[in-house]
């Protein structure tokens, strides 16, 4: 359902969330998603970051999945990830975690989008006061991970590369806050995972051959990647020859057409992709962002 009709945040989503029928044998290949959904069924692209009220979904009252219009006869909805903001989860992340196994939900990632994007915090500022606030960001993050099993993923914190810094010293800066936070996950079996983002967004690891360097270079084997078919359109010679160079590096993958819309939308070959993660023994989730 288009987004316009989801609306009202907090207020909102719990009774949203309730009157959705959520099926514990939900396909996980997107292949699969992309390919249609069972007669009757639609899928619902919820807007993140939002809080999700932790109270059991049996508490709140059934109404309509959509917000602004009636719902139609029959209608069901699969969701397949929602956003937590971390900021503003109630209870806990034991009481989060109790109520996302009784929804069910997998809890699979932990992301620190507001902490560049909003606070301005990085790896590579020239600024080591706000490098150290970086890592302690990221190293604050581990109890909460290693309560839900998550991976904790590296985005836009590992900063730009500012006017006036050498490409080497934000490089040095980038392997040691990584270093730094992998070492402090490791004892809690939390792992890390950096996203290779496209050279419009960010100009430090752009691609897989950059990630699997900044890998070998921190040396730690909870220190991985994030691959995100988006990003790998625009950079990638081949797709599926990056996904087989980076193997067992692999900790998470993202699935967006090449438009940045769902699998389906524009002109990526999915089962293709799909195919090559999985010959890699890839198990894991594929997130549709």
């Amino acid at each position: 359902r288009d987004v316009r009709w989801i609306q009202g945040g907090e207020r909102d989503l719990g009774r949203v969330a309730a009157a959705l029928r959520l099926q514990r044998d939900r396909p996980r290949d997107v292949a699969q998603l992309a390919a249609g959904s069972p007669p009757g069924m639609r899928h619902v692209r919820v807007p993140g970051p939002v809080a999700v009220p932790c109270r059991p979904a049996g508490e709140l009252p059934p109404v309509p999945i959509s917000h602004g219009r009636p719902a139609e006869d029959g209608e069901q909805a699969i969701v397949e990830r929602l956003d937590l903001d971390v900021r503003r989860l109630l209870g806990g992340a034991d009481e989060v975690r109790r109520n996302a196994l009784r929804a069910p939900f997998e809890l699979a990632l932990v992301e620190e989008a507001q902490a560049w994007g909003e606070e301005g915090l990085s790896f590579t500022d020239p600024d080591e006061s706000v490098r150290m606030a970086a890592i302690q960001r990221i190293q604050s993050h581990i109890p909460l991970a290693e309560r839900l099993g998550a991976v904790i993923i590296i985005g836009l914190v590992r900063g730009v590369l500012k006017p006036g810094v050498p490409l080497n010293q934000a490089k040095s800066w980038l392997v040691e806050a990584l270093r730094t936070c992998s070492q402090a996950a490791r004892a809690s079996g939390v792992r890390l995972a950096l996203e290779p983002i496209n050279r419009y967004e960010t100009s430090l690891v752009n691609n897989t051959m950059e990630g699997l360097d900044l890998i070998e270079c921190v040396g730690e084997e909870n220190f991985g990647l994030l691959l995100d078919t988006f990003h790998m359109n625009i950079e990638e010679p081949s797709i599926e020859e990056s996904i087989r160079q980076c193997g067992q590096h692999i900790f998470h993958f993202h699935v967006a057409d090449s438009n940045r819309w769902y699998p389906g939308a524009g002109h990526l070959d999915f089962r293709s992709i799909l195919s090559a993660l999985r010959a890699m023994g890839y198990s894991s989730w594929d997130s549709g962002e």
